[in-house]
């Protein structure tokens, strides 16, 4: 199997395990050092604060049934020991107390061949903002 064909494997995996709402399986593919720039604030998630399974497991119970997250038609990048996948990333599912979602946003995955085998080192996901003055994020575009 290539490296982009592992890679991508590895993505989808963690795709099931959100929609199953398997939060251990979710964090699995993320290294111990990873930084993440999540939707939610703070800035940045390190370490042990980006692999929360906890904190993953509260904010399934914040949906009614399974939320869907899968990055479309990803562009795999790799390099030597690192890979960089980039794409538009589409979430759904019912959310307690607001309804149904159906949201795209942006996301770029930064992974590391480790001994272990690839794991996610950096992500980055993002909604456009909106240049009016507002300072809202623009989630209501699609592809």
């Amino acid at each position: 199997m290539s490296d982009a064909s592992t890679i991508l494997a590895l993505l989808r995996d963690r795709e099931r395990a959100i929609a199953a709402g398997d939060a251990e399986a979710a964090i699995a593919a993320l290294a111990p050092d990873i930084v993440n720039y999540d939707l939610a604030p703070p800035l940045a998630y390190r370490g042990d604060a980006a692999r929360d399974a906890e904190g993953l497991r509260a904010w399934f119970a914040t949906w009614n049934g399974p939320v869907r997250v899968e990055l479309a038609d990803p562009d795999i990048r790799v390099e030597g020991d690192l890979a960089v996948v980039h794409g538009l990333q589409r979430m759904r599912g019912d959310k307690r107390g607001e309804g149904p979602v159906d949201i795209w946003t942006r996301l770029t995955t930064v992974l590391a061949r480790r001994p272990e085998g690839w794991r996610i080192v950096h992500e980055h996901g993002s909604f456009p903002t909106r240049m009016d003055g507002s300072g809202l994020s623009a989630t209501d575009l699609r592809p």
